[in-house]
């Protein structure tokens, strides 16, 4: 034990052989703790990820440990990547966005894949965000227009991440990064009250004093990056000839697949390491 101390506080770039199974989530979360700020743990594949986070949990309770997946479909398929891991990824990215210098020990886990993968830039990620306070006026419209701009489905019944559902003066919808969705009570203009709720049952839960709700998609569908994909679009591919992905976005609609044409929708994209 006193020799793995000892490699666990080294300083220097170094090689680790035939250490028993989780020691690197151990070395991770020291690593963390000695410097007290960020560190990244680039695991192989999605199996040995989320062992590492386990690992985490277990070795250091205390340190905030963010799981940034990959996509589970291929580049360039036809289908979205599953809500759930979108919405831990935009989770994640918002979290990285917002941190501090001085916000102290943390381990984000990540795989290769998604580590190589580009993202949306910093500034879009931390400007999506919709506040609200239970006692305080929120105007509805501009709740509805930030949750279709920014991903979220309308759904007759909130079943998943990215979910949401108007019924008169209750607004339900599930954020991403959530354990369960919530249930916005409104009286008039005024939001009077916020619950959580099972998805399977539908029955409201204990209540919350305000909520952050951020992006259900890391793509967005407002005037500024419809019309950068229509321009794009043409650019690299002339005139779209019933292209059904163009036709959508040009009308404001969500596509499956349509993450995959990221770069089309932003002026530039970044790394998680950005």
């Amino acid at each position: 034990m006193e020799r793995l101390n000892y490699i666990a506080r080294a300083e220097g770039r170094f090689a680790v052989t035939g250490a028993p199974g989780g020691y690197d989530a151990w070395l991770a979360a020291e690593a963390a703790k000695r410097r007290n700020g960020l560190v990244l743990f680039v695991a192989a594949d999605d199996v040995g990820a989320h062992g590492a986070v386990e690992a985490l949990h277990f070795f250091a309770p205390h340190i905030p440990v963010l799981h940034f997946p990959a996509w589970d479909c291929l580049p360039y398929d036809r289908v979205s990547p599953k809500p759930d891991i979108e919405s831990e990824r935009l989770a994640t990215l918002s979290a990285l966005a917002r941190r501090k210098p001085d916000a102290g020990a943390a381990v984000v886990v990540t795989t290769v894949n998604a580590a190589l993968q580009r993202v949306p830039p910093r500034a879009a990620i931390a400007e999506a965000q919709f506040y609200a306070r239970v006692g305080n006026t929120v105007d509805h419209e501009k709740l509805v227009a930030f949750l279709t701009r920014n991903g979220y489905v309308r759904a007759s019944t909130v079943r998943e991440p990215g979910d949401f559902a108007l019924r008169g003066g209750i607004v339900d919808l599930w954020p991403p990064g959530t354990d369960e969705p919530l249930r916005l009570d409104f009286f008039g203009s005024t939001l009077d009250a916020v619950r959580r709720f099972d998805a399977e049952t539908q029955l409201s839960t204990d209540q919350v004093s305000q909520i952050e709700l951020l992006p259900a998609s890391e793509v967005p569908l407002d005037a500024e990056t419809i019309s950068r994909f229509r321009a794009g679009y043409v650019a690299q591919f002339g005139p779209a000839a019933g292209d059904p992905l163009y036709e959508s976005v040009s009308a404001g609609r969500k596509h499956q697949g349509m993450e995959h044409w990221l770069p089309l929708f932003y002026p530039t994209l970044e790394t998680l390491f950005d």
